[in-house]
């Protein structure tokens, strides 16, 4: 990827960081606008269908390394494994019907 562009995660984070002011405007950067915040916001389905993927694929290889879904669930931070393997499932379902996935 060429240096001067960032994926779209990054373009969102660094967006929403330079807004909350955990990032600082380099000397000559102009300020945030309207149209930056817009451009950020249109991302966000495909950061998060991206994000729905690699989590998708990471569940798949655990379970193909013989994780448990207990084990799972405490990974993700989830109460039971039966929430974890419906999470999955969701994510496959998305993932496998979203036009914009990918």
């Amino acid at each position: 990827m060429h240096p001067a562009f960032v994926s779209p995660h990054e373009a969102v984070r660094l967006v929403s960081f330079l807004l909350s002011g955990a990032a600082l405007l380099q000397d000559g950067e102009p300020e945030v606008d309207r149209a930056d915040v817009t451009a950020a916001l249109s991302l966000v389905p495909m950061v998060r269908g991206e994000m729905d993927e690699l989590e998708a694929g990471l569940l798949q290889m655990a379970r193909g390394r013989g994780m448990t879904w207990q084990e799972i669930s405490f990974g993700l931070g989830l109460g039971t494994p039966q929430a974890a393997r419906q999470r999955y499932e969701r994510l496959v379902d998305r993932t496998a019907t979203d036009p914009g996935a990918g």
